[in-house]
């Protein structure tokens, strides 16, 4: 059954095809090492690779794999790991903010960041070390490297009083295998306000720290999410979760169920199946936001659209179903979507609202925005004849990104 087209978490608001679920095998060769992802495989695409080319990146995974080259210990990887993944995360966010453009796409690209990620984490898959290494350790190593080439371990608010503390996520690009040019506005979003400081709508001052995740069920089932979030949320003024929802519109998520609906994601793998959590027996089937979403509504943003989405879908408790509600969950009932969808989106907004809530920390403002799709020109939308950028395409981005600003500058002064 395919996700709920309708309820588009991560911009699946046209997509109609069903992708065959299944994950990469440990070996293709027979030599222990484990194989090439789904992910990693398209980077041999046309798109792809001129991205990575036009964005100044195309030598940081030729860079990486010199430097677990001269590794001679599994110490010396992984600080190679580490250095070669943090100094990604910076270099993605200095092209992002204008302070160190390689390349000729725009400078608010996200795209380069992700496909630098997957030529490095192929390097690291395939290499053969002189000294053992594990298909254990070497997990570890890919798994320093997702953290550390994704910001999640760089997340630092300076300390004292005076300023504000926001924490902002957003997503990787995915549905590559319908368009391979595609990018991801909230992950864009991240790496250009990444350790900015911005004035709020009341004339005060916030400091807003990001994080870049997977479109992955299975990372999210290992924790990224709570791993990521847990040691900020107590120290945070306000945090969202943003992805890329429907078309034309922002919607701020009211409510958020404890369901996959199975869509596949950027492996091509497919999960329908209550969102795994610790302590399952304690487990809400819905969370909410605690953003002022009023205030959001009502103020002036931007040029798009903003709605407060109260729709879920539920099987009522004690009825068949599923049933579309317009303004939220009823009692006892059963989620099959929330706000967000049931999709990657909806689940990160889950489990960062639900992590707020085991915490203890109630009013702590939070909850997920979903931005328009992005959308290329026109004439430049067919992946098989189009270019990887437009002007239509860099303005539409432009345009989301300092809507989602302005948002957050609302939220965090309501």
């Amino acid at each position: 059954m395919l996700s709920r087209i309708r309820h588009a978490s991560l911009g699946l608001a046209l997509i109609t095809a069903t992708l065959v679920a299944g994950a990469p095998p440990a070996s293709a060769d027979g030599t222990g090492v484990a194989a090439g992802t789904v992910e990693e495989a398209r980077l041999d695409r046309a798109a792809p690779q001129e991205i990575l080319r036009r964005g100044g990146f195309a030598s940081v995974a030729p860079e990486f794999a010199r430097a677990l080259a001269c590794s001679a210990s599994y110490g010396d990887a992984e600080r190679a790991v580490v250095r070669h993944g943090e100094r990604l995360w910076r270099d993605a966010v200095d092209r992002a903010q204008g302070r160190r453009v390689r390349g000729d796409l725009s400078a608010d690209d996200d795209r380069p960041l992700y496909w630098a990620r997957l030529a490095m984490t192929r390097e690291l898959r395939g290499w053969q070390p002189g000294f053992a290494l594990s298909e254990e350790r070497r997990g570890l190593l890919l798994d320093r490297l997702e953290r550390s080439s994704r910001g999640q371990d760089s997340i630092a608010f300076p300390a004292g009083k005076g300023m504000k503390r926001i924490l902002l996520t957003g997503f990787d690009p995915f549905t590559l295998d319908r368009d391979a040019r595609i990018s991801n506005p909230s992950g864009a979003t991240a790496l250009a306000l990444d350790g900015t400081v911005i004035r709020t709508a009341d004339g005060g001052l916030a400091r807003i720290e990001t994080a870049v995740f997977p479109v992955r069920w299975q990372d999210f089932a290992d924790g990224t999410v709570e791993r990521t979030l847990r040691r900020h949320l107590p120290t945070v003024d306000l945090f969202t979760t943003v992805s890329q929802g429907r078309i034309g519109r922002f919607d701020v998520e009211r409510f958020n169920g404890a369901w996959r609906g199975g869509f596949p994601d950027n492996e091509n793998v497919s999960r329908t199946e209550t969102v795994p959590v610790d302590a399952p027996s304690t487990q809400p089937q819905w969370t909410a936001t605690t953003l002022p979403y009023a205030s959001i509504v009502a103020a002036d943003t931007g040029r798009f659209p903003v709605r407060d989405n109260t729709v879920v879908t539920e099987v009522p408790a004690g009825g068949a179903g599923p049933v579309e509600r317009p303004d939220g969950p009823t009692a006892g009932s059963t989620a099959r979507a929330g706000g967000g969808g049931d999709y990657l989106s909806n689940e990160i907004a889950y489990r960062a609202t639900l992590l707020r809530d085991r915490l203890g920390l109630p009013e702590l403002p939070g909850g997920h925005v979903h931005t328009p799709v992005l959308q290329f020109g026109a004439g430049n939308t067919n992946p098989a004849t189009g270019t990887v950028t437009d002007p239509d395409f860099v303005r539409n981005r432009l345009d989301i990104i300092g809507q989602v600003r302005a948002i957050v500058a609302v939220a965090v002064a309501s």
